[in-house]
C-alpha cells in the first residue's frame, strides 16, 4: 500500500517510457485533452459570462467552434506526445499537451480570432509539440549512440 501512496511513482514529470495496449494510450490522450480543454473553458468563463460581473465579454460569438478546434488540436498534441512517450521517455508530457491545449483554449475563447489567426495557434501549438517530441528522440539516439561507441 506504501508503494501505491509513493509520489515518485505518480509524477507524471518522470522520464520514463510508457509502453502499454493501444487503449490505454487512447484513453489517456483523450483523457489529458478533456482537462485541457475543460479547464481552459472554466478559467475563460469569467469573460463569456454576464456583464454583471463588471467585466465584459472580450467577443461575442458562439464558443462551440473554439472548443472543437482546440479538442482537435489537444488530441493531437497529445497523441503525438504520447506515441514519442511509449517509445522513449519523455519530460511532461501530459503537462505539455494539457497546458498547451487549456491556453489555447482560454485564448481563444477570450479573443475569438478569425480562422487564419485560430489556425496559426493551433499551428504553433503543434510546433512545440513536435519540438518536445524532436528533443527526447534525439536526446535518447544520443544516449544509445553513446553507448554503442564507448561499450565498444
Amino acid at each position: 500500500m506504501i508503494e501505491f501512496l509513493d509520489s515518485a511513482g505518480l509524477d507524471d514529470g518522470e522520464e520514463t517510457v510508457r509502453p502499454g495496449p493501444w487503449w490505454r494510450h487512447a484513453l489517456w490522450v483523450v483523457g489529458i485533452t478533456a482537462l485541457g480543454v475543460g479547464l481552459g473553458w472554466a478559467v475563460a468563463l469569467f469573460r463569456i459570462g454576464p456583464d454583471t460581473y463588471g467585466l465584459p465579454s472580450a467577443a461575442t460569438g458562439a464558443a462551440w467552434p473554439y472548443l472543437t478546434a482546440w479538442a482537435a488540436t489537444g488530441l493531437a498534441a497529445a497523441a503525438a506526445l504520447r506515441a514519442a512517450a511509449a517509445r522513449v521517455p519523455v519530460y511532461a508530457a501530459g503537462r505539455i499537451a494539457g497546458g498547451l491545449t487549456l491556453l489555447g483554449t482560454r485564448l481563444s475563447l477570450g479573443w475569438r480570432p478569425e480562422a487564419p489567426v485560430l489556425a496559426a495557434m493551433a499551428a504553433a501549438a503543434l510546433t512545440a509539440t513536435a519540438v518536445w517530441c524532436a528533443l527526447a528522440l534525439r536526446s535518447r539516439h544520443r544516449a544509445d549512440a553513446g553507448r554503442v561507441t564507448s561499450g565498444g
